[in-house]
């Protein structure tokens, strides 16, 4: 998930670096034929990319059995990081080309995150959480705007007031669906991340490039500095959006099967009438997080005591699995590179073990494709 400069919430982000490597793919200096392939900017990008299909696999495998939305949409979320994963290794152990780094650009810096967020939405699809993607969308439109602001991409093309516009209108198309009944929103989050890859896959891959056709870091890490204008702000709009509900999802769902003390009430059903639900909506996220706090005792006592629901625990490794890229992506916008590639692989590790803890992922342990079943779970709590 590679994101603008101005954005560090998903999974696979875009550093901010130095652009010092204009042609060849990889950094300049005394290199012996073998030795780039065990460098950490190739091992640690394919590591990433060979858990990422494995994970796939086993989310597949999942689907196949029980055909639940999300398990469908989390494997291509999956197979989009395993390919992006995939083109930083080739990238970094053969060089750089102008149509490897296009679909790099892509999928990274486009379809990952949206596609990760799209699977917690359809997870918690027949919740309200509806409201939290709305405003992560809202978010995902403000993000694209300040980023124009703040670096005023050149060939933006007016995209810097369209992408916005349609960010607000697909929130209020949510909040709308979610208020008339709680199951109809996700397949409209579902239609809206799908248009928006299938309209974005164009306007990259058919992108003007200067030559060579890429841009890399000192570091030999891509960047999105090829790309223009109305490209580079598709990132903030897909990867604000999916680093959100992603995080949102998992602070919601961890609220939602915890052993909950409820502070402050709020009532979101609409039997009290409009006025009173929006009084309500605006409480939400304060009620929310101070009961979500007050109840992390309790939590723990069920944790140690085997009562705990194991959507809590999973959730919390799926934030951390987001939350680990952010950072080092983050620390690459200061010149520290080092953990980039790392961060990437403890994201995926994370985000795998997130979703094999969960009972409603993974509630059987088999040998994928087959009916050997090793063994089945039930919840605890």
């Amino acid at each position: 998930m590679r994101a603008g400069r101005s954005t560090r919430i998903d999974v696979h982000m875009e550093p901010d670096l130095p652009r010092s490597i204009p042609s060849g793919g990889r950094a300049s200096g005394p290199v012996c034929s073998r030795c780039h392939l065990v460098e950490p900017n190739v091992v640690l990008p394919f590591l990433s990319s060979a858990l990422s299909f494995v994970f796939a696999l086993f989310l597949l495998d999942q689907w196949l059995e029980r055909r639940r939305p999300y398990q469908l949409v989390w494997m291509i979320g999956m197979v989009w990081y395993g390919i992006s994963a995939g083109t930083e290794f080739w990238g970094g152990a053969f060089g750089w080309s102008e149509p490897l780094y296009r679909i790099w650009y892509l999928i990274g810096a486009v379809y990952v995150a949206a596609w990760l967020g799209l699977g917690t939405m359809y997870l918690l699809g027949k919740t309200r959480f509806g409201y939290g993607a709305a405003i992560s969308l809202v978010l995902a439109g403000l993000f694209t705007y300040l980023s124009w602001r703040k670096y005023d991409y050149a060939d933006s093309a007016g995209t810097q007031y369209l992408y916005p516009l349609l960010a607000i209108v697909g929130a209020v198309a949510l909040a709308v669906a979610t208020y008339r009944a709680k199951g109809q929103w996700a397949p409209l989050a579902g239609i809206l991340i799908i248009g928006g890859s299938a309209l974005a896959a164009p306007l990259v891959l058919l992108a003007p490039l200067a030559a060579p056709g890429y841009t890399l870091a000192a570091s030999g890490i891509p960047t999105g500095d090829a790309m223009p204008g109305y490209a580079r702000l598709l990132t903030p709009l897909f990867n604000v959006t999916g680093g959100f509900a992603l995080a949102f999802g998992a602070l919601y769902s961890t609220y939602m099967f915890m052993p909950k003390k409820r502070l402050i009430r709020y009532d979101l059903s609409r039997s009290h009438g409009v006025g009173r639900f929006l009084v309500n909506l605006l409480i939400a996220p304060l009620a929310i997080t101070v009961n979500l706090v007050a109840s992390i005792p309790g939590t723990v006592a069920a944790l140690f005591a085997g009562k705990l629901n194991s959507r809590v625990p999973a959730t919390i490794l799926l934030a951390i699995g987001g939350f680990i890229p952010s950072l080092t992506s983050g620390l690459s916008r200061f010149g520290v590179t080092e953990t980039f590639y790392l961060g990437e692989l403890l994201g995926v590790i994370f985000l795998f073990a997130g979703t094999l803890v969960s009972v409603e992922v993974f509630r059987e342990f088999r040998i994928p494709f087959t009916h050997r079943v090793f063994r089945v779970r039930s919840e605890s709590g």
